[in-house]
């Protein structure tokens, strides 16, 4: 995923919370150059307060939405016409669609059918729709936790971090052996992008792992090996299934 494609962030601010948004901002400058930042909430209630002040330190444009009609969320709707509108404006590559409601799954996967590349960014409770509708979806709480200090961190960690179960060394085993060549071997950048297409949730930092490599090893189901690169002065690192270890 290119550094280089221009993006436009969308945020539901009445369903994300205020904190963090620098972490957030910083987090989606990985995938791409935010062009277009916009915040879409009723900016009359009392409760997108905090939002305020931390819309003029990251640039962020806030757009009025009024609740029209009880039990309907105008929010969603206003967010989801102005992803056409700057779809069809030909002015980005992707979109950063930042929330944890549904609502937005149909949203995503148009966006997709259109060549857009789609990142998430949601709550650990957002519905799993959303999240396999998107490229890449990521957890607030892993951001939350890059913040704070090392103390609440650990904290953190006992309620934030997930435990890596069969279910994940499953599906990482299966990806392997999709890529491996006749020794069992398969180049380790390929298989986390083919983890990333399986599901786009997964991430090492939900794991409490910086990086995919890490992870792997904690496990202690794979073989690992470095290998100099023909072209590159890095070595590229392989992975290989461990006799037993069924994918």
């Amino acid at each position: 995923m290119s550094q280089n494609i221009n993006m436009a962030v969308l945020i539901d601010g009445d369903n994300i919370p205020s904190a963090n948004v620098k972490e957030m901002m910083e987090e989606i400058a990985k995938y791409g150059n935010p062009t277009i930042k916009r915040i879409y909430g009723d900016w009359t209630r009392p409760g997108l307060n905090k939002w305020k002040s931390l819309l003029l330190e990251n640039a962020i444009t806030p757009v009025q939405q009024y609740g029209y009609t009880t039990g309907k969320n105008a929010t969603d709707s206003a967010m989801i016409i102005d992803a056409m509108d700057i779809l069809y404006s030909n002015k980005v590559n992707g979109f950063c669609l930042v929330s944890s409601d549904s609502d937005f799954t149909k949203l995503a996967t148009r966006l997709r059918e259109a060549g857009m590349v789609v990142i998430g960014i949601g709550e650990k409770k957002t519905p799993n729709p959303f999240i396999v509708a998107c490229d890449k979806f990521i957890y607030i709480e892993i951001l939350k936790n890059r913040s704070e200090d090392k103390v609440e961190a650990e904290k953190q960690s006992k309620t934030d971090i997930d435990k890596v179960t069969k279910k994940e060394i499953s599906l990482i085993a299966a990806s392997i052996n999709d890529l491996s060549d006749e020794e069992g071997w398969a180049f380790l950048g390929d298989v986390g992008s083919l983890l990333q297409k399986k599901q786009p949730n997964f991430d090492s930092r939900n794991y409490g792992f910086d990086k995919l490599t890490p992870l792997i090893k904690s496990t202690g189901k794979f073989d690992i090996e470095q290998r100099e690169g023909s072209k590159s002065k890095y070595k590229l690192i392989y992975v290989r299934n461990k006799k037993g270890n069924v994918g």
